[in-house]
């Protein structure tokens, strides 16, 4: 049950800013031993030099994973598939959606600017619908956070693991989604909070498996539920924020003006939106 990560999409604009994001998709494949795709979305009539994609080999020996002069099979026996992809348009987001119904990932990996930035990917009104990837998770590492991979060397670092729940949507396939990255990134002492906005004893019953130094505790607050979540995030230290998404129409749409949308807009670390 839970996420898999059989493939692993990464749109990138090769800036020094999508590192991280980059850093994520990268090693959550790795640890899989899945297929890693990489996306670049140019102008048209604009010649990509091959050379200007993210250097996989070069990162996966910085991370002490390959030797000095590995070569491609090197990476293929690490369980890895690499594939690099470029697209020319002048709107990113309907080539996106496109390349994601096609191939059908089941993370993607997004890296965002916060408040300003976040309408990069949302403000694009006429884009089309992403329904047909509506059952896609998708992974949000802001720009301004480290997040719980270190694009340096590749350390994990998913000690707190933060869920929203509520009853609409249901928070079962969040909670099965954080114990399932929680397996793949091999974490042995982790602690998984649930939190519910609400009165109390209206909150929804979730089971989440205790293995040895894994911790689970249940959270109830009353008011904003965006303030709370934010809050707790820092209070308690988060690495991640996994939340179950209410929208029907695709893995952007399910965000535009939804309280997933605001968390993340603030969030001081990556949010992992589970779609209905």
């Amino acid at each position: 049950m839970g996420i898999a990560l059989d493939q692993v999409f990464h749109p990138t604009d090769f800036s020094e800013g999508n590192q991280s994001a980059m850093a994520h998709a990268l090693r959550l494949a790795q640890l899989a031993r899945g297929e890693f795709s990489v996306l670049h979305v140019t102008e048209p009539n604009t010649d990509v030099e091959w050379g200007a994609f993210p250097p996989v080999r070069k990162l996966l020996q910085q991370w002490g994973l390959l030797g000095e002069g590995a070569e491609h099979e090197d990476v293929v026996r690490l369980g890895l598939l690499v594939k690099k992809v470029v697209r020319s348009g002048k709107k990113a987001v309907p080539i996106i959606s496109k390349y994601v119904a096609d191939h059908e990932p089941d993370l993607i990996v997004l890296s965002t600017h916060q408040r300003k930035g976040m309408a990069r990917w949302l403000s694009d009104a006429t884009a089309e619908p992403i329904a047909r990837s509506s059952k896609v998770a998708t992974l949000f590492v802001p720009r301004q956070v480290h997040g719980f991979i270190s694009k340096e060397t590749g350390n994990i670092m998913l000690k707190r693991i933060l869920i929203p729940i509520h009853h609409a949507p249901m928070p079962h396939g969040a909670v099965e989604a954080a114990v399932r990255l929680a397996e793949i990134c091999e974490c042995d002492d982790v602690v998984f909070t649930t939190l519910y906005v609400g009165k109390e004893g209206d909150q929804p019953s979730v089971e989440i498996p205790l293995r040895d130094g894994w911790q689970v505790e249940h959270l109830v607050r009353e008011g904003d539920v965006v303030e709370h979540i934010l809050s707790c995030s820092e209070d308690n230290h988060a690495d991640l924020i996994v939340m179950a998404t209410q929208g029907q129409n695709g893995f952007l749409d399910a965000l535009r003006g939804s309280t997933t949308e605001q968390v993340l807009q603030q969030a001081k670390c990556p949010l992992l939106a589970i779609p209905r």
